[in-house]
């Protein structure tokens, strides 16, 4: 009786290591590999000031709606900071997934939960032959006078003290107070970092297969 209980338990080990050895080997097979960092300031290779400029726009452009810019000059002795700063905008929700102002996971489902807003400023540097590019992505959280579907608006007391509630009235709707400064979206800034340098350097690798 003894062994038969010992076996038994044997093979529910083995079952039990089996099926954590399969957990681990699925969860590396849906888990998408983390991209690496990129230091922001980020060096870009040496690259015409125009053309440099024209992959900025079109990355930034992408996420958000540009408000201003400068562009950066780096020829003919003349060198002068880049610069764009684009609109707030609202972030992307779960059910929005073809806006890329949210990145997956906690940003976006933040902006599905709150009313989150964005906005970004780019700065290129000319330093030499090349550039040097920084990313800032702000983040905003709404202040409200209260929540949404709150009663608290909805009842008010008269002299005697009883309560008067008041269907559909117009200021139900909770009222923007300001915005409240979140700091720094980090991997937005990593995101449209990546999206820019991988223009530059992959034109640069084509032009020069092309000389070959």
């Amino acid at each position: 009786m003894n062994k038969r209980v010992a076996q038994y338990g044997r093979c529910i080990s083995l079952v039990i290591v089996l099926f954590a050895g399969c957990g681990q080997i699925a969860n590396r097979l849906i888990t998408n590999v983390p991209e690496p960092f990129v230091p922001n300031p980020l060096e870009l290779p040496p690259a015409p000031d125009t053309f440099v400029w024209s992959q900025v726009i079109d990355a930034v452009d992408d996420y958000f709606r540009i408000a201003r810019e400068q562009p950066v000059q780096n020829a003919d002795g003349i060198i002068l900071d880049g610069r764009l700063e684009t609109t707030y905008q609202v972030g992307g929700t779960l059910s929005e997934p073809w806006k890329k102002d949210s990145t997956p996971g906690f940003e976006r489902l933040q902006s599905t939960l709150q009313s989150i807003r964005r906005r970004a400023i780019v700065t290129v540097r000319p330093q030499g032959a090349g550039y040097v590019i920084e990313v800032i992505v702000q983040k905003d959280l709404e202040d409200t006078d209260r929540t949404q579907f709150a009663t608290e608006s909805t009842a008010s007391k008269r002299h005697d003290g009883t309560l008067i509630r008041e269907e559909n009235r117009i200021d139900d709707i909770p009222q923007t107070l300001g915005w409240i400064p979140l700091g720094r979206d980090a991997s937005l800034e990593q995101v449209i970092l990546r999206d820019i340098f991988g223009r530059i350097t992959q034109a640069d690798r084509s032009q020069s297969l092309l000389h070959h």
